[in-house]
């Protein structure tokens, strides 16, 4: 066994024992009711039939979704008022969309640093509740003083959202906890930002990936996590994510602790490694979580 696995069941085991007392005193009295999924999963499907991938999903089980791809007057490469009226049809409901900065595509409109305001209005037209900072690119993120200036962004996009009734949100990846010039990234955006305009969108693969107690963060950041993405952990070499349920991650227990976080959606993502295919792959996971609500 080598160090990443020993770490990642150890860090298991003592969540179990850390959060036993709350988990004895509060059962699962809070079933799951609505089930999220990001748009990403699908990618080879949605954007050749974007009408039929959702309708495949709405029959799965699914009510809401998080689109990517957003910019530029466009959403899955369709102009906005095309898309809004195919999500409609859907019956799924548009809860939250990813964006980027734009550090890489500086003239493309819409994004976090060009014409910010743009992508804010679109998304309110599409009646998204949440807008997200979905990843940051390796040259945007070299040293720790490139994340205070990323936090001041993320402040200015925050009000700028806050004004439209749309929440902004951070959405983490592995990087954001790994030590970077003797500091630790996502605690510099936690401290440099406020509460109210920047929440957290927390990916709970890659936070114990990073082995972070997801539970332990939920308690150290209560209410500021909205948003989660859910996908499993495997002990197979490099710790590749999985469908809900193949993996090591106790969602009952994770779940069990959705007020602590604040948790208001979560989206059910996988970025590949499918057992089969992405739109099988988001089906065996919403048939696991709707299996351990009883």
């Amino acid at each position: 066994m080598d160090r990443r696995k020993f770490l990642t069941q150890s860090a298991l085991a003592t969540a179990g024992l850390a959060a036993s007392t709350h988990l004895l005193a509060n059962p699962l009295e809070d079933r799951i009711s609505e089930f999220g999924f990001q748009a990403y999963t699908v990618r080879d499907v949605i954007y050749k039939d974007m009408a039929g991938t959702l309708k495949k999903l709405r029959k799965a089980g699914y009510d809401y979704m998080e689109g990517f791809d957003f910019g530029n007057g466009k959403l899955l490469r369709k102009p906005i008022s095309e898309a809004k009226e195919i999500i409609e049809k859907s019956k799924i409901e548009l809860r939250s969309l990813h964006v980027m900065t734009g550090a890489a595509a500086p003239k493309m409109k819409g994004t976090m640093i060009n014409e910010w305001q743009m992508a804010v209005d679109q998304a309110a037209e599409l009646g998204a509740k949440y807008i997200v900072c979905a990843y940051l690119m390796d040259f945007e993120r070299k040293s720790i003083d490139q994340y205070k200036e990323l936090s001041e962004l993320f402040v200015k996009c925050g009000e700028v959202a806050q004004k439209s009734g749309i929440q902004f949100c951070y959405h983490n990846h592995e990087f954001e906890f790994m030590e970077l010039d003797g500091q630790i990234p996502m605690d510099i955006i936690l401290a440099n930002t406020d509460s109210f305009n920047v929440k957290l969108e927390l990916d709970i693969y890659w936070a114990r990936y990073a082995e972070v107690n997801p539970i332990k963060f939920f308690n150290e950041n209560r209410g500021r996590i909205p948003l989660w993405h859910v996908k499993d952990l495997s002990l197979d070499e490099g710790n590749p994510m999985t469908e809900v349920g193949n993996g090591i991650i106790d969602w009952k227990q994770i779940f069990r602790h959705q007020n602590d976080s604040g948790m208001q959606s979560f989206f059910v993502e996988q970025d590949r490694n499918f057992t089969t295919d992405s739109v099988s792959s988001l089906k065996s996971s919403i048939e696991y979580l709707k299996k351990m609500n009883y």
